[in-house]
């Protein structure tokens, strides 16, 4: 077997028989962060701040919301969401996150009425 052809088949087993990338690499932005404030090392940060992220969940003092679908393009993750407002007033809506390279997002709602800096907490 020639050595372009050796190569041509070790390539293709690397593209193809890997395993699939990881769901981290899909949804980027899980994790613990603080609404306009930046996380510091010297004690728990303030919670009627703190939001935090998994791939289907988005839970903050100002509601607690279920992603139905999310999808990512470049440095932007845009979510559609079912949030359980104060008094359980369900809502469905559209959120945005924007992934900055200080390890912060910028949030958007789709009435832009709760638009915010996320700063990302250690883990």
């Amino acid at each position: 077997m020639s050595k372009s052809i050796h190569g041509a088949l070790m390539l293709f087993a690397a593209l193809f028989l890997s395993p699939p990338v990881s769901g981290k690499d899909e949804f980027p932005i899980a994790g613990t962060y603080l609404r306009d404030m930046v996380c510091v090392g010297n004690g728990p940060p303030r919670s009627d701040l703190m939001v935090t992220i998994t791939p289907k969940r988005i839970e903050s003092t100002m509601a607690n919301c279920n992603i139905l679908s999310h999808k990512r393009v470049g440095q932007t993750v845009s979510a559609h969401v079912e949030c359980m407002m104060p008094g359980n007033q369900p809502i469905l809506g559209d959120v945005t996150f924007t992934i900055r390279d200080d390890k912060t997002l910028d949030f958007e709602d789709q009435d832009h009425t709760s638009d915010a800096t996320l700063h990302k907490c250690a883990p």
